[in-house]
């Protein structure tokens, strides 16, 4: 996939449109899947977590409760890997499990003051909260490498001009997986023996 669009990988190998885009859903399918069957290895250590929302850029209200928009959420280690999950919402009977299930007991937690990550605070975790309206990060405790990852994830959408709602979690998987692996001779590899075997 290379991170370009089906149109234009259809016209450079010169196939129809249709069946480029075909073969990419099936990409991001497998994808979406793989690294999932493969390990459920849990994040532990510091771990910045955080809502976000994507979708079309529209007027009106932005942030929790826009219209149109999917609500989305993401783990990640300082300096490591990510995580992330197309959610229903940003409460915390949705959120505090996706965290008790990813994250090892005593690792400390940072988050923004949502009120959805109060249940933290009495978890087996560290929970330290970052009050955006008083400061951004004060030394290590910040939730600055998540919120990168969002504005990278949605930077990388815009070249496909809209993403149906109901494919978007392949295509943020996707970019997880390009987040996490960034080697392209390695994501090449990987392609190749997961094609081989999920599409053999």
């Amino acid at each position: 996939m290379a991170g370009t669009t089906a149109r234009t990988a259809a016209s450079l190998v010169g196939v129809h449109r249709n069946s480029a885009a075909f073969y990419f859903h099936r990409l991001r399918e497998v994808v979406a899947y793989e690294p999932e069957a493969e390990s459920e290895a849990m994040l532990g250590g510091e771990i910045e977590v955080d809502a976000s929302y994507s979708g079309c850029r529209q007027k009106g209200r932005r942030g929790r409760g826009a219209a149109g928009k999917i609500p989305v959420f993401g783990l990640l280690k300082h300096g490591g890997k990510v995580y992330t999950r197309v959610i229903p919402d940003a409460a915390g009977k949705t959120l505090v499990p996706i965290i008790e299930r990813k994250v090892t007991p005593d690792s400390i937690v940072y988050s923004h003051s949502w009120r959805g990550y109060n249940a933290l605070d009495f978890s087996s975790f560290k929970h330290f909260r970052i009050n955006h309206s008083e400061l951004f990060a004060e030394g290590r405790n910040h939730i600055d490498g998540i919120e990168n990852f969002w504005n990278q994830a949605k930077r990388h959408m815009r070249k496909f001009n809209g993403v149906p709602r109901e494919h978007f979690a392949l295509y943020l998987k996707e970019f997880e997986w390009r987040f996490n692996t960034p080697d392209p001779k390695r994501q090449l590899t990987t392609l190749r023996q997961w094609v081989r075997k999920n599409m053999g």
